[in-house]
């Protein structure tokens, strides 16, 4: 994939932000298991970042995913996995529907504050009940005059603590699984809506995660996003830019555990050498810097085609799949050789452990990405 010079500036322009915004508060954030959703977005709007790809109508910036993707392997620059997922929901989570389908009205009164920073938005697919598998989904909205009424739950919520507005998959009527769905936002401060609880998560500390309820909340109907019924397709091509995203967002944290590790086992002694100079060791790692420089090339490669309107589920998929173990090889490994220091809390090798282990599971489990790309083999051509 080539990349331009426009490319490169938003790299560093976004890098330096990273160093000099986000970074320093890390560990602060983790520690109170939190961060300032609202500040740290509007400092993203106000630079642009959070509208790359959208509109420039509603304060995008008109580009093409590719920049997304830069932007996606630059915040895995940050010291933590859980703000730039938190980051990731709001720019190419749950806005691509809205950004795709919504109305202009619409649009104007949720896509254009979010690309500005002024409202969080978040994804509710989620439940209890239905994790990947999307079709099996309870929550459900019945019309009343102008009104659709919901009532339900979302579970697992990224910026569900501080968000100001859901693109929620609910039922909407009682056809078959596949057709009975819709996306409709909800903002989040309407009565009935209850934040019940901040969950304690294994990683991923300093995104707040919530399980929330509905109880009868009435949202107008304009609120639908593009046409009744057409909402678990609309989901499933988000699923295509979340993983897309996922994949390129783990590669520049991936290559920063991969570097601090090299500089720690250089330094370490151990027997009278350091363990970087014991061949098992260098040879691993240089292994793993090759995984990564593979998985690289296929994230490209999908994104070269998604810009080119390609369907990339197949692509998408294998990259998700494969981000999400060589995450866990990597912090796995990496942390073997800090050997008691790895284990600390602090080290970030420990931190990378603890926070990779989602990729795994968000968005789509392991076992999800291997049945879609099982299903999708069968359409290759003989040659490829």
């Amino acid at each position: 994939m080539k990349f331009t010079e426009e490319h490169q500036l938003m790299r560093e322009s976004l890098r330096q932000l990273v160093d000099t915004e986000i970074n320093p508060h890390v560990d602060d954030w983790e520690e109170a298991k939190i961060f300032p959703a609202h500040e740290v977005f509007k400092k993203l709007g106000d630079a642009g970042f959070l509208g790359i790809t959208r509109a420039p109508e509603y304060g995008g910036m008109g580009l093409d995913w590719s920049y997304s993707m830069v932007m996606a392997e630059e915040l895995g620059h940050i010291r933590c996995g859980g703000v730039p997922m938190a980051i990731g929901v709001h720019t190419d989570m749950c806005t691509p529907a809205l950004a795709n389908f919504g109305s202009d009205d619409l649009k104007r009164e949720f896509l254009a504050p979010s690309i500005a920073g002024d409202l969080v938005g978040c994804i509710g697919v989620s439940e209890s009940v239905a994790g990947s598998d999307v079709a099996s989904i309870k929550t459900t909205a019945r019309k009343d005059g102008d009104d659709y009424v919901v009532s339900g739950e979302k579970m697992w919520i990224t910026n569900g603590g501080q968000a100001d507005w859901m693109c929620c998959l609910l039922n909407t009527s009682d056809a078959a699984p596949h057709r009975n769905k819709s996306l409709v936002i909800i903002p989040l401060d309407s009565p009935g809506v209850e934040r019940s609880r901040k969950l304690d998560k294994l990683g991923m500390w300093s995104s707040d995660t919530a399980q929330i309820f509905f109880d009868d909340v009435r949202v107008p109907r304009r609120y639908l996003i593009g046409e009744e019924g057409m909402g678990f397709s609309y989901q499933m091509m988000q699923f295509q830019e979340e993983r897309l995203w996922a994949a390129a967002n783990c590669l520049t944290g991936i290559e920063d555990v991969l570097r601090e590790t090299i500089a720690y086992t250089r330094e370490r002694q151990a027997f009278g050498r350091s363990i970087l100079d014991n061949q098992v060791v260098h040879f691993r790692l240089a292994e793993l810097s090759t995984e990564v420089e593979a998985l690289r090339s296929l994230v490209h490669r999908a994104t070269e085609l998604f810009v080119e309107g390609e369907d990339v589920t197949r692509l998408a998929s294998m990259a998700k799949l494969k981000a999400g173990r060589l995450q866990r090889e990597v912090a796995d490994s990496c942390l073997q050789y800090w050997g008691g220091q790895g284990y600390m809390w602090e080290s970030p090798v420990a931190r990378s452990y603890r926070d990779g282990r989602l990729m795994s599971i968000g968005g789509g489990t392991d076992e999800v990405m291997l049945g879609i790309i099982c299903k999708l083999e069968g359409t290759l051509p003989e040659s490829r």
